[in-house]
C-alpha cells in the first residue's frame, strides 16, 4: 500500500491501526529535538536551584528518567519501531516560574526519533512534577512539542521554519532573556543581570519570557529554546569572555542568519569607558529567523552599558527586521 500525501500513515486503507513498514527506507543519520515546560512557582524554582526539595537532586533524577523513557518508547507507544539510539541528552533551564526541558535523540536508521525525544521530555516533566508536588501540587506540564528534526527524505525540519506556516516571522512585542551562568544554574550564584534586562524590556512594552538560566555548557540548547517561541528580541548575558567555558558567542553565531557587527562593537566601545577589560568581550549581535539577538557581558556594569547602547536603537532595529522603518 502506498501512503497518500497528508494521510495518517498508522492507519491502513480500511482505517485499522498498523505499524508502518520501513524496511525499504534508506538508513540515514536522524536527530530530533523536543521541548516542554513545567510551570510551577517561584518558591519551587528557588528550592530547585538550592537543591533543597523534600526529594533531593531534582534535575538529575528527571534527567535519568527522561533518558530511560526514550529507550523504552516502543514499549510505551504501541506502533513505534524499536530504534537503536546512539545518544539521548536531556537538559533543563530555570526561569522565574518554570523549568524548561529539552531532549535530543539521535540514531542511524530507517525511521526517525521524534517520539523518543518527545517521550524523554514528557517523562522528565512528569518526574519533575512528582518531585515538586509536595510544594506545588498545582504545577502543570505544558508545551511538549517537537522543535527540530533531521534525516530521512524530508531532510531538515524546524518548527519556526515550516514551509506550510504562513507567518514565520517574530511575534511582535515579545522578548526573551537568556542567562549563561553555570553558577546560577547550579544555585551557587545569584543572578542579577537577567532580571535587570527583563525589567528594562518590560518597561519598553515587551512581553518578556525569562530570565532563562542555563549552564555555559548548555547555552546552545538555551538559545534554541528561547528562539522556539519566535521573540522579536532576545538578549543574552554572560559567557562572552575568553575563559574555557565561555561559549555564548559561538552558540549565537551558529543560529544567526545575519550578523550585526556594529552593534556588538558599540557595546564593547561603551564598556571601555568604565574598564579596559571590556575589549575582552566576544559578544555578537544579529538576526536569527526574524529575532534581533544581542549578547551582553555577564557583569552588572556590562549589562548597564549594553542597555545604554540598545536604548536609542532597539525600536528602529526591530521595525527594520520586521520589514518597516527607514533604512540606515
Amino acid at each position: 500500500m502506498t501512503d497518500l500525501p497528508g494521510s495518517l500513515t498508522h492507519l491502513d486503507g480500511e482505517g485499522r491501526a498498523r505499524m508502518v513498514d520501513v524496511g525499504a527506507k534508506p538508513e540515514t543519520d536522524r536527530v530530533a529535538l523536543a521541548a516542554g515546560r513545567l510551570v510551577t512557582t517561584a518558591e519551587v524554582i528557588a528550592l530547585v536551584r538550592a537543591d533543597d526539595m523534600p526529594k533531593a537532586d531534582v534535575l538529575a533524577t528527571a534527567r535519568i528518567a527522561g533518558i530511560s523513557a526514550a529507550k523504552k518508547t516502543s514499549e510505551l507507544i504501541p506502533l513505534c519501531h524499536q530504534v537503536p539510539l546512539s545518544s539521548v541528552k536531556v537538559s533543563f533551564g530555570l526561569d522565574g516560574d518554570a523549568i524548561t526541558i529539552e531532549a535530543t535523540a539521535k540514531t542511524r536508521g530507517a525511521t526517525g526519533v521524534e517520539m523518543e525525544a518527545l517521550t524523554a521530555v514528557a517523562v522528565a516533566g512528569l518526574t519533575l512534577h512528582d518531585m515538586v508536588k509536595a510544594v506545588d501540587p498545582a504545577a502543570s506540564l505544558t508545551d511538549v512539542r517537537l522543535l527540530e528534526k533531521t534525516g530521512g527524505k524530508r531532510g531538515h525540519w524546524t518548527r519556526s521554519g515550516r514551509s506550510d506556516e504562513a507567518d514565520t516571522g517574530a511575534v511582535p512585542n515579545t522578548a526573551a532573556v537568556l542567562v549563561a551562568s553555570t553558577g546560577s544554574a547550579c544555585g551557587t550564584r545569584e543572578d542579577t543581570t537577567g532580571p535587570r534586562i527583563a525589567a528594562w524590556l518590560a518597561e519598553r512594552g515587551y512581553d518578556v519570557r525569562g530570565p532563562l538560566v542555563y549552564a555555559d555548557a548548555d547555552i546552545a540548547a538555551g538559545l534554541r529554546d528561547a528562539l522556539s517561541t519566535r521573540p522579536a528580541v532576545l538578549v543574552t548575558t554572560g559567557g562572552t569572555g575568553v575563559s574555557p567555558t565561555d561559549a555564548t558567542p559561538e552558540a549565537t553565531r551558529a543560529v544567526l542568519d545575519r550578523e550585526m557587527i556594529g552593534v556588538a562593537d558599540a557595546v564593547r566601545e561603551r564598556g571601555t569607558h568604565a574598564t579596559p577589560h571590556a575589549v575582552l568581550s566576544r559578544g555578537v549581535a544579529g538576526v536569527a529567523a526574524g529575532t534581533f539577538v544581542v549578547n551582553l557581558p555577564g557583569s552588572p556594569g556590562g549589562v548597564k552599558d549594553g542597555l545604554a547602547v540598545l536604548d536609542p536603537i532597539l525600536d528602529h532595529v526591530v521595525a527594520q527586521i520586521a520589514g518597516g522603518g527607514a533604512h540606515a
